[in-house]
């Protein structure tokens, strides 16, 4: 059973690599990805009217008994997981169906986020231990409310509803709901609850070791707020150095996001690729490096851990953990290969992840980058580059800016119907000061009398933002490009790209990707 495995695997392979037309030939992985999505989305959006089971049994048997034709046994192996897709959707409906009864019942909860205070009420985000279900709490607001903190027990007494169908635009919120986990919601009035202490012995170690990381992150950010920053400065430092967008606010968020440094406050690879540079800095010889690596991957976790495990950043933490145990052994890391490795790990894990905007974003901007970068930089000579070390480090903040953004503006267009042209002005200012902010978060949070000089170089960066924000047509609104004109944009993206690559291929004998 093991060759005959292996053999599977290696005829896949050797098939994928046979397009040698595609830049893309090195990845075998990224078509099992697209193959999953595509029964995710298609089973989720187009009720199919034949049993799924039977047909994922027989689509693996085929597989199977086809090993010795390697082109027909990778197209059984592309409906396996289609069909898993498949699967995979219908098994998490499942999971997300609960009979939340009619009248008012008491419940035990825990805290798992924190509070975000509303025009009239607290929101936040509670377990209920035995029931293993996510829900959106809305406490009514008071001093008691805005105390709470991840970890603490409630007992509430109220009437739990299903998930709303509600859109605002293109935005499913009921979809985004299941997409978390979340299967109801509950307004609590002020005498409904109270505080008490729970066992969480009935989570999973899982569980209990995130609420233990979000009560040690509730520290920090307490710290954080005690060492006198104002405001504005304490949300921005909490969004980029914990993962906390609490307390942020509208226009906070507007100015971030009309100038194109949404990104900044979403904890992304950026961050961990910083994390992953301090490390490296205590990388010396070979020992060294490998030390350094292996200890990397534990501490890349617990920072996933710390801020609350959101898609972009567990995506990212399996990206440079595979990166870094490869690396010990000196082998290749097809990076393409894995970003297809962690979409079908996550998918598997949550198949609505797939509908998440976060995700999609993420999935986008990084396989743009991993796969146009390359081609810019065939553009410049890389001996004038190494001789200029400035306009070095400009051409790579701007190659892996329009890279991203090729990823990224359609859906942007399409869910939020907006595009901001001084993009790559942004990321000139943002890049190199979100890395101050960075290393500056861990000084202060261990010498708290260094705090003016974080404040001033947040400052700096939101009136910088602030400056761009006010340039003429800093944001293109009103976009509303349909999903047909998203796939025809990305459509031409892919094309113009191709035929890049036959030219300078034909005028300098040397493949782009």
């Amino acid at each position: 059973m093991r060759l005959v495995a292996w053999q599977i695997l290696r005829n896949f392979a050797l098939t994928q690599n046979a397009m040698k037309n595609s830049p893309l030939r090195h990845a075998p992985l990224l078509h099992l990805a697209v193959c999953l999505a595509v029964g995710i989305a298609v089973n989720e959006l187009v009720p199919l009217p034949f049993p799924r089971l039977p047909l994922f049994v027989g689509s693996v048997i085929a597989a199977l008994a086809l090993w010795k034709s390697p082109r027909w046994q990778s197209a059984t192996i592309a409906v396996c997981f289609f069909m898993l897709g498949c699967l995979l959707v219908e098994r998490y409906q499942q999971s997300l169906i609960v009979e939340w009864l009619t009248e008012a019942v008491c419940y035990e909860a825990v805290v798992i986020s924190e509070p975000i205070e509303k025009p009239k009420t607290m929101a936040v985000d509670i377990l209920l231990p035995s029931y293993g279900r996510k829900l959106k709490c809305y406490l009514a607001k008071d001093a008691r409310s805005k105390s709470l903190r991840p970890g603490d027990g409630l007992r509430i007494c109220s009437v739990i509803r299903p998930n709303s169908d509600w859109h605002i635009g293109r935005f499913d919120y009921r979809r985004y709901l299941e997409a978390h986990g979340f299967t109801g919601s509950t307004y609590v009035p002020r005498r409904n609850w109270e505080r008490t202490d729970i066992s969480l012995k009935r989570l999973s170690r899982l569980e209990r070791t995130r609420i233990l990381f979000l009560k040690w992150r509730g520290m920090l950010l307490q710290r954080l707020d005690e060492s006198g920053m104002k405001e504005e400065q304490y949300a921005v430092v909490a969004a980029m150095a914990l993962g906390d967008k609490s307390a942020l606010s509208k226009d906070l968020k507007e100015i971030y996001a009309q100038t194109g440094a949404s990104h900044v406050l979403a904890l992304s690879g950026m961050h961990l690729g910083i994390l992953y540079a301090l490390f490296s800095l205590f990388a010396t010889g070979r020992l060294g490096k490998m030390l350094s690596r292996l200890l990397l991957v534990p501490g890349v976790w617990a920072f996933v851990l710390l801020v609350g495990m959101p898609a972009s950043v567990v995506r990212a933490a399996v990206m440079v953990s595979v990166y870094a145990l490869l690396s010990v052994g000196d082998r290749d890391r097809m990076s393409v290969n894995t970003l297809a490795f962690t979409a079908i790990m996550m998918l598997a894990a949550n198949p609505y992840a797939l509908f998440d905007v976060g995700f999609q974003l993420s999935y986008a901007a990084m396989f743009a980058i991993l796969v146009l970068l390359p081609a810019f930089d065939l553009l410049v000579s890389r001996k004038f580059l190494v001789s200029h070390p400035l306009l070095k480090w400009l051409w790579g903040i701007g190659c892996v800016s329009c890279a991203a953004q090729m990823g990224v503006a359609p859906l942007v267009a399409y869910h939020f119907g907006r595009f901001s042209p001084y993009f790559l002005l942004t990321n000139l200012v943002v890049v190199p000061v979100v890395w101050m902010i960075l290393y500056l978060s861990m000084v202060v949070l261990l010498v708290p009398s260094l705090s003016p000089l974080l404040t001033r170089v947040v400052t700096l960066l939101n009136t910088t933002l602030g400056r761009i924000a006010l340039l003429p047509h800093a944001s293109v609104e009103g976009l509303r490009p349909t999903a047909l004109q998203v796939a025809l944009i990305y459509a031409i993206i892919v094309v113009s790209y191709a035929l890049m690559q036959c030219l300078f291929r034909k005028t300098h004998k040397v493949p782009l990707g």
